[in-house]
């Protein structure tokens, strides 16, 4: 059985593992802090992959950005790594192949492979984080695009009247309500419209000054308005997955990220399969966590 390293490049640490074909991870999961400089990433992939050589076939790195149909460079712009990032030539770090994709595709790739979506057809992920990503596989496939950038998921458009700016500077984006920065923005508008702002623990709090944090700390506790404004903000979670489930027809969706622990995925389930056109789906909690990038990014390499 051929062996792979896994590597999963963020902003703040490198995550890397070797896993099998059937993705089992056979070593300890080791990190490193993320270097300043591009010129540092490369000598520190060098350096791990050099580690593991006499025992993989093959190198996957998951990595933010858009990526090359080549599967060699991320093309796009990533504001979290370092200034020509998106120069270096992956497939040059070792004599070995080396394959590298979006994160968001890796994570869909595990959890479709390994993970709550295995076992099913076409999977819908969306990752929600600080923002929204997103990933589909269909009958063995990742879905791509023309040139590999597709399923920015968090930049679809769920409003027309410019009612929130978003961070990337457009209006109504669906990360700008249904991500961990659109549960705060809830919560910040909510305190100047719901009355159970009144009556909450956070009312000593300037409406700009509460966090996505007091929001899950109140619902834990049963605040009453924390409890409102966390079903707006899954409201908002539905009307973008319910689109994208009348677009792709996947008979899973798959909710990963930072966020995904708060989510009710048997709510979400029963309220898209209510008012979408097209045959019933799952909902399920990712099962990878903070491995699915290394992982997929290995089985998408041994392919």
């Amino acid at each position: 059985m051929k062996k792979a390293l896994g590597i999963d490049i963020g902003g703040t640490k490198i995550l890397y593992a070797v896993l099998d074909e059937n993705g089992n991870i056979l070593s300890e999961i080791k990190k490193t802090k993320t270097p300043k400089t591009s010129e540092e990433i490369v000598d520190t992939l060098k350096s791990i992959i050099q580690e593991y050589d006499n025992e993989i076939d093959v190198v996957g790195l998951s990595s933010a950005g858009a990526v090359n149909l080549e599967n060699t460079m991320v093309l796009s712009s990533t504001p979290n790594l370092p200034k020509g990032y998106n120069t270096i030539d992956f497939s040059t770090l070792s004599d070995k192949k080396v394959f590298v994709e979006n994160d968001a595709n890796c994570a869909v790739w595990a959890e479709y492979k390994s993970g709550a979506a295995k076992g099913f057809n076409t999977v819908l992920m969306a990752t929600i984080g600080t923002g929204i990503g997103g990933g589909v596989v269909s009958d063995g496939r990742l879905f791509r695009g023309s040139m590999g950038n597709a399923l920015e998921v968090g930049s679809l458009k769920i409003f027309a009247d410019k009612r929130r700016k978003c961070t990337c500077g457009r209006y109504d984006c669906w990360e700008s309500y249904a991500s961990g920065t659109g549960l705060k923005n809830c919560a910040q508008e909510g305190a100047k419209e719901y009355p159970e702002f009144e009556t909450s623990f956070l009312k000593h709090k300037k409406p700009e000054e509460i966090t996505t944090y007091d929001i899950t700390e109140g619902v834990e506790k049963k605040d009453e308005f924390c409890l409102k404004v966390f079903e707006q903000w899954q409201y908002y979670m539905f009307v973008g997955l319910v689109s994208l489930t009348d677009i792709f027809n996947p008979d899973c969706i798959v909710i990963s990220g930072g966020m995904c622990e708060f989510v009710d995925t048997q709510k979400l389930e029963d309220m898209i399969n209510a008012e979408s056109v097209v045959t019933p789906v799952k909902v399920k909690s990712a099962l990878t966590k903070n491995n699915a990038g290394m992982i997929g990014a290995g089985l998408l390499a041994l392919m």
